[in-house]
């Protein structure tokens, strides 16, 4: 099986040796996102709705690159640094799923890259 590295400039360049998308087979790993604007590549969100809203676009912007949108993910990790934002973040990331929603788990972790409150990464299945 063949392996396509997916990159695009539309979402922040990785910080560490990690690719923002693999495509392995009918499958698209996308690594995890934080709230970086790419074309500043800063964290200009102000709160954790701002934050998940950049994260989504980040993820979008992946999605299009590999030539797919929403409607192929299968699995989600949201990672939060603090569960009494799941509410929040829940709210703005189901504005991007109409129906037949893909696995997800939420997990509360300690500390995430520059500080921010919310990571999330995605797998697609490309039929």
């Amino acid at each position: 099986m063949e392996k396509q590295i997916i990159v695009t400039t539309d979402a922040p360049a990785p910080i560490g040796p990690y690719s923002q998308a693999v495509l392995a087979g009918p499958f698209l790993f996308i690594s995890g996102q934080v709230a970086i604007n790419p074309a500043t590549g800063n964290i200009e969100a102000t709160d954790i709705r701002l934050e998940t809203k950049q994260v989504m676009s980040n993820l979008k912007a992946i999605l299009e690159k590999a030539g797919t949108d929403f409607s192929s993910i299968v699995k989600t990790t949201i990672f939060l640094t603090d569960m009494a934002q799941f509410a929040d973040v829940n709210e703005v990331y189901s504005a991007y799923f109409n129906s037949d929603f893909p696995a997800r788990e939420t997990v509360a972790v300690k500390g995430l890259p520059k500080n921010v409150n919310v990571e999330i990464s995605m797998t697609a299945y490309l039929k």
